[in-house]
C-alpha cells in the first residue's frame, strides 16, 4: 500500500528540519508517523534524512513487517513500534543522533535527570521549570529486538513514564501525540541536552 501523502510530506519536512539542526548526520536517525491502530509510515533504510523524498517513506505493521515486500526500513524500526504498541496516544517519533545526546548518554548512569529548565514544560506534568525528568538510558545493542525488551523493563519500572530516552552512545528518541509536537519536544530535549553538556563542562 502507498505512503498516504500528509504521512510522507510530515516525515519529509520532519527529516529537513533535523537536518538543519545538526541531529541527524549523514545517513544517522529514523522518523515515523503511526497511521492507525496496526500501521505506520516509516523512513527507509540508509538515506540522509536532509534529502528525503516522499519515496524513502514507506509502511510497516507494528511487527515492523513491511506491507511492499523487498524494501527495508531504518534498522531501528521495531524501537519505533514498541513505542506505538506501548503508547496508543503516540502519533509520531523521532530519532536523532546529536553531540550532546550522544556524549551525555556515554557519561550516564540508567538515567539522565534535566532538572529546573524552563523546556521541561515541554513534557508532561511540567507546568514550570521548577520539575525533573529522569530519562532512561540503554545500552546499544544490535539486536534490536533484545533492546526493545531492556527499554519494557526499563518502563515498568517508571511512574510516569517519560516520552523520551537515550541509547548510550548513540542518541535520542522522543515522541507524541503528532509529528509538530514532537518536533517541539525533540527541539526542548536537545537544548537542555546542550545546556547540561556545556554545565558539566564549566564545572
Amino acid at each position: 500500500m502507498s505512503v498516504p501523502p500528509a504521512a510522507a510530506e510530515a516525515i519529509v519536512a520532519a527529516g529537513r528540519r533535523l537536518d538543519r539542526l545538526g541531529w541527524v548526520p549523514a545517513t544517522a536517525g529514523n522518523i515515523s508517523v503511526r497511521l492507525d491502530a496496526r500501521r505506520l509510515a516509516v523512513t527507509v533504510s540508509g538515506r540522509h534524512k536532509g534529502f528525503l523524498a516522499a519515496g524513502d517513506v514507506m509502511v510497516v505493521d507494528l511487527d515492523g513487517v513491511a506491507e511492499e515486500p523487498g524494501r527495508r526500513s531504518s534498522a531501528e524500526t521495531l524501537l519505533h513500534c514498541g513505542i506505538y504498541r506501548r503508547f496508543p496516544d503516540a502519533g509520531a517519533v523521532l530519532h536523532g543522533h546529536s553531540v550532546p545526546g550522544t556524549a551525555l548518554s556515554r557519561l550516564a548512569g540508567e538515567s539522565l535527570v534535566l532538572a529546573g529548565y524552563e523546556l521541561l514544560k515541554a513534557f508532561p506534568g511540567g507546568p514550570t521549570h521548577d520539575a525533573a525528568v529522569a530519562l532512561p538510558v540503554v545500552p546499544n545493542d544490535q539486536d534490536i529486538a533484545r533492546m526493545q525488551r531492556g527499554l519494557d523493563a526499563a518502563w515498568d519500572r517508571m511512574s510516569p513514564i517519560p516520552p523520551g530516552y537515550l541509547i548510550r552512545g548513540h542518541g535520542s528518541y522522543v515522541w507524541a501525540r503528532d509529528m509538530d509536537a514532537a518536533l517541539a519536544r525533540m527541539e526542548a530535549l536537545e537544548f537542555m541536552l546542550a545546556c547540561e553538556l556545556e554545565h558539566r563542562r564549566m564545572r
